[in-house]
């Protein structure tokens, strides 16, 4: 991912589709009398019907979009997570996947593929995404690269399951597109980022906090004056809301971020709030309105906290090189040929990416939370830091 000033500029087509979000949500300020919270304004941006950046048809994912997932860079990604999914499905009966926003749905096509060689296929795979036209792209990917006694166990549903499942529920950076409070400490006290519009553009206004929980929630985090950061009070409902719906089983959160004390590290005051746009990132989320993802990194001690309090188990929490090499990448790299440099050098390349300190393996991070399932989950053997 690059960092750079300025952006690259968007085609009319996107100039014309942002101008209606725009116009959209500055109505809805008008409607607040005058200002949104940032939280409220990342909801508009990302989720407006048929206009946010997750339920327009703009493409995001891959070389033509705006990032790259782990599933995209490559295949052995949902290999390793396969063998993760057999480990629980053989415990459950009628065991389902459950899979959060699959994105292009290379993710979901490579687990079923790995899942069938180990002859070890859930019941259902049910995909829950909120954007027609994402389902209709993940529906043209999975039939052309599925054979069709896979593709037919595969369900699309919009909205969260009510009926109790044993499942394996994964969630794929998930978290880290919800909506945040953007706040800061001040003199005065804690003040909460929020957006005016003028001049024809939008702005930061900042307002003391009134929001009781969103008070308290950040005076319990005890950071120093002038320190300023994002903060995601909508995990808990997402996370009991998970909890409803599975009977037993494991829920497996992939995401970038890090436990409380170094989220909210002295050396971390400006916060993790970026931006991604055509491969390219920054930290500006009141431009490119509905053209850009706007993301924040994961609180995991957050969401051990929320997972514990719906009455789930938290069962690992690591590195995702760790997991994917608990989950026998390396072995997955000897069934490919030494010998042919080429293909060789580029599978290495990819195990690189989702590995390396440097690039996917340290910052980005995998959680099982679990009910009703005692056995160590192979993901956390090697590697295993809920205590620290």
């Amino acid at each position: 991912m690059k960092i750079i000033d300025p952006l690259p500029t968007p085609d009319i087509d996107a100039v014309i589709h942002s101008q209606k979000l725009i116009d959209f949500i500055q109505q809805k300020i008008i409607t607040a009398q005058g200002t949104l919270t940032f939280a409220e304004f990342m909801q508009h941006a990302l989720y407006a019907p048929n206009l946010g950046y997750y339920t327009a048809g703009l493409r995001k994912f891959g070389k033509g979009g705006d990032f790259v997932t782990a599933p995209e860079i490559s295949p052995l990604f949902a290999q390793c997570l396969a063998k993760q999914c057999q480990q629980i499905l053989s415990q459950l009966k009628s065991g389902v996947i459950v899979e959060f926003g699959a994105g292009s749905g290379k993710l979901a096509a490579n687990l079923l593929q790995s899942l069938a060689q180990l002859a070890c296929l859930p019941t259902q795979y049910i995909i829950i995404e909120i954007s027609a036209e994402l389902q209709q792209r993940q529906q043209a990917t999975l039939q052309a690269q599925l054979p069709s006694d896979l593709y037919q166990i595969i369900q699309w549903i919009n909205a969260l399951p009510i009926t109790p499942f044993n499942a394996v529920i994964i969630a794929n950076e998930v978290l880290d597109a919800m909506p945040v409070h953007r706040f800061r400490v001040s003199e005065q006290g804690i003040e909460e980022y929020c957006v005016g519009y003028e001049n024809e553009q939008f702005v930061w206004q900042m307002h003391a906090v009134t929001a009781f929980d969103l008070q308290t929630s950040i005076e319990n985090l005890q950071l120093p004056i002038h320190y300023q950061s994002e903060i995601n009070l909508f995990l808990p409902a997402w996370i009991n809301s998970v909890a409803n719906f599975l009977n037993q089983g494991v829920v497996l959160l992939i995401d970038y971020g890090f436990p409380q004390h170094e989220y909210y590290h002295p050396q971390r005051n400006d916060g993790t709030l970026m931006c991604h746009y055509q491969h390219y990132t920054h930290s500006n989320p009141l431009i490119l309105i509905g053209l850009q993802d706007i993301t924040a990194h994961v609180d995991f001690t957050a969401v051990a906290e929320a997972a514990l309090a719906a009455d789930l188990q938290v069962a690992g929490f690591t590195q995702q090189a760790n997991f994917l090499l608990s989950c026998g990448l390396m072995e997955l790299l000897s069934d490919y040929d030494a010998e042919n440099v080429a293909e060789y050098a580029r599978i290495t390349q990819q195990i690189k990416t989702l590995t390396l300190p440097s690039e996917m393996g340290e910052l980005f991070k995998v959680m099982a939370l679990t009910r009703q399932f005692d056995i160590p989950l192979m993901g956390f053997i090697h590697d295993d830091r809920r205590r620290l």
